[in-house]
């Protein structure tokens, strides 16, 4: 079966959360309304993936060097955002030092669908970008992943 491709850009949805109840890091749709979708204000992103640090395990019978999976660690992440030239609703609620919860919907906010990643951050550092190029004014937020993140959970049902 072909496979159905698509863009990330205008599907994804991204959101802020300062809370989530669930030990599990799986938050309710209430508690996705009541955080902040910032999806247009992203000029660009990096990271927010998890990579495997491999073992080397070569032995003396072989001349191949073999691996074993190692720990797991979340790549740096970032956020470039558009600097809003009023009102700075992004820069205060991404201020270092802010704790919370970035929740992705990859494949949109389709409910059921396995596609959420939810990231618990504490931000460490929010830069801005100077430039004398001809483009829009920019800032960096950095944002530690400070436990293992949910990969691939349902999206919540959507509230009637």
């Amino acid at each position: 079966m072909p496979v159905k491709k698509y863009m990330r850009r205008g599907t994804s949805k991204f959101y802020f959360l300062e809370t989530i109840v669930a030990t599990t890091m799986l938050p309710t749709r209430a508690e996705i309304t009541s955080g902040t979708e910032f999806s247009e204000k992203i000029a660009a992103m990096d990271g927010w993936t998890v990579s495997n640090n491999e073992i080397e395990t070569p032995d003396m019978a072989d001349t191949y060097d073999s691996t074993i999976p190692g720990s797991d660690k979340a790549e740096t992440s970032t956020f470039t955002f558009y600097e809003d030239e009023v009102d700075a609703d992004v820069e205060e609620m991404l201020a270092k030092g802010t704790v919370g919860y970035i929740v992705i919907f990859r494949k949109g906010d389709v409910p059921a669908n396995e596609s959420m990643d939810v990231f618990p951050i504490r931000v460490a550092s929010q830069s801005p970008q100077y430039t004398a190029d001809n483009e829009a004014a920019k800032f960096v937020v950095t944002c530690s992943i400070t436990s293992r993140p949910v990969q691939g959970a349902a999206v919540p049902a959507a509230t009637p």
